[in-house]
């Protein structure tokens, strides 16, 4: 047996794109192997920064914080939704999908490959497609507690100025479950057939919002089989 990997996970770099209004990333060299005999980084960064999971605190007051997620709810067997190429700031319907998650077990994690991670880093990349909040409804429903996406959100990324509260249904809803959504995912095209197992752990930061994570699909494969 051998065991394939797909590193879901953008590098995370100074300059890096981030959500509209979240701090800015930045990297930098504290201290030095030729000056200091040894090497640490400074780093600067919000919780939602790269590829990040939000805990119930980021947007459902009273809920959790990261570093009280059981491990258990950050790891499990993946179904992989494939979609044609969304159009941009579209929503995508229950009706949609449905046909690629039937059989849910709970525990499940589902993951929504759009295509759109290919934009990272552009401003294309805020005019991504979402989530219907009846998709959310429907993964609760059926056990589902970690979503994720290969987009800046699973709602609509607001690309001008507003005056009320940015909408976020599908957060709401979610995490008003007290489900986990993982944000920023890449590489999901490399993930054909089934029999995939999702992780991503974040960093144990005390009564935090969210964090950063090294998102990874993991499938065990039988000599020959590659």
């Amino acid at each position: 047996m051998s065991q394939e990997l797909i590193d879901l996970s953008h590098p995370i770099h100074t300059g890096m794109q981030v959500y509209p209004g979240d701090p800015q990333v930045t990297l930098r060299r504290a201290a030095e192997l030729e000056t200091d005999g040894f090497e640490v980084a400074e780093l600067h960064l919000g919780s939602h920064s790269g590829t990040h999971m939000d805990a119930p605190l980021h947007l459902i007051a009273g809920g959790s914080p990261i570093d009280r997620i059981p491990l258990e709810h950050c790891t499990g067997p993946a179904r992989i939704v494939h979609l044609d190429a969304p159009d941009a700031q579209s929503v995508i319907s229950l009706a949609a999908v449905r046909s690629q998650l039937s059989g849910l077990r709970s525990g499940t994690v589902v993951l929504f490959h759009t295509g759109y991670s290919r934009h990272f880093g552009t401003d294309e990349y805020l005019r991504h497609p979402s989530l219907a909040a009846e998709i959310a409804e429907f993964l609760l429903e059926h056990g589902v507690r970690l979503l994720g996406v290969d987009t800046l959100s699973p709602d609509l990324t607001s690309i001008v100025e507003q005056s009320e509260p940015v909408q976020l249904p599908v957060h709401e809803v979610f995490l008003g479950a007290g489900g986990l959504i993982v944000e920023n995912l890449t590489q999901l095209h490399r993930a054909s057939g089934t029999g995939w197992r999702f992780s991503a752990f974040p960093l144990r930061l005390r009564g935090v919002d969210g964090s950063p994570v090294r998102a990874v699909l993991t499938r065990q494969s039988a000599a020959g089989d590659e």
